[in-house]
């Protein structure tokens, strides 16, 4: 059999649902004053509300990629135990710990070589992976076989279409991740970057809108682009301590399109968050493309 080891937890994945399909989590670090902190080892519930506060007070978190060694700690007990791995984690093209996860799934095929190490890219981070992974997620609980599992992610992960604005330019600024992006005085006058990942797993900073309510109908007008069966599939809210600007979002939503949507709530990871910083909101939907 297969073991479904869910991403690392810039998926969003939490232990709760990490509990709820069966799988475990491979902890992506990151820093405050120079102390390193892995979320769901260091601590099992994500404090939110003071991680987000922290970082409105002006700390700004380093995160860093884990070792082959960490790779080969996280996978070798399910090899050694006779499963195969499922690992289906967040975008390549976002970091270098993929580099140190290859090298370790290469050592791990030379000692295991009767074993087998799967991956998907998800082609992006936070809420897109999290919506890409409870799907994948819920055909591992209903039985189906890798070859299945693998099938309809080569099909179906560039129909999960993200866009999300920061409320603080600052963020995006010192973190360098999001191409086309430059710091302004936006931030002053209300204006909100809005945020695309790609079907090259890459952000890019592709518009932007003045004020709260302009940004989500901007977002909205994505959704009613692109949007794909969207009551047969999640729709994922995410946001960074900001629960009541992504409940008026989910209220825009049903006012568009109905009421039998199914919406979730979730709250941004600290190492994305480090990212992105406090206030802001994403989405992800099922889509004809990115």
């Amino acid at each position: 059999m297969f073991f479904f080891t869910d991403t690392d937890t810039d998926t969003d994945f939490s232990l709760k649902e990490a509990k709820e399909y069966g799988c475990h989590l491979i902890s992506m670090p990151y820093s405050v004053n120079d102390k390193e902190i892995y979320p769901y080892v260091d601590f099992k519930e994500f404090d939110y509300k003071s991680f987000y506060n922290m970082l409105r007070s002006g700390v700004l978190p380093k995160t860093s990629a884990i070792s082959p060694v960490d790779y080969i700690n996280y996978f070798e007990p399910h090899l050694k135990n006779g499963d195969d791995i499922l690992y289906v984690h967040f975008s390549k093209a976002m970091s270098g710990t993929f580099n140190a996860m290859n090298i370790a799934i290469e050592e791990l095929k030379e000692k295991y070589p009767e074993r087998k190490i799967y991956t998907i890219d998800t082609k992006g981070i936070t809420i897109c992976s999290y919506n890409i992974c409870k799907e994948i997620g819920d055909l591992y609980k209903q039985g189906k076989s890798i070859d299945e599992i693998l099938a309809w992610a080569e099909k179906e992960v560039d129909k999960f279409a993200i866009y999300f604005y920061a409320d603080d330019l600052k963020f995006f600024a010192k973190s360098g991740r999001v191409s086309n992006f430059s710091a302004t005085m936006g931030s002053l006058l209300s204006i909100h970057p809005i945020i695309n990942i790609g079907e090259d797993g890459i952000m890019k900073n592709i518009g932007k809108s003045r004020g709260k309510v302009q940004t989500l109908n901007k977002i909205l007008s994505y959704i009613e682009e692109l949007g794909d069966d969207l009551e047969n599939h999640r729709i994922i809210i995410g946001h960074s301590d900001a629960l009541e600007t992504a409940e008026m979002f989910a209220d825009m939503l049903k006012m568009k399109f109905g009421n039998n949507l199914n919406i979730e709530f979730v709250v941004v990871n600290p190492t994305a968050g480090s990212h992105c910083g406090p206030s802001s909101i994403g989405v992800c939907f099922h889509a004809i493309h990115r």
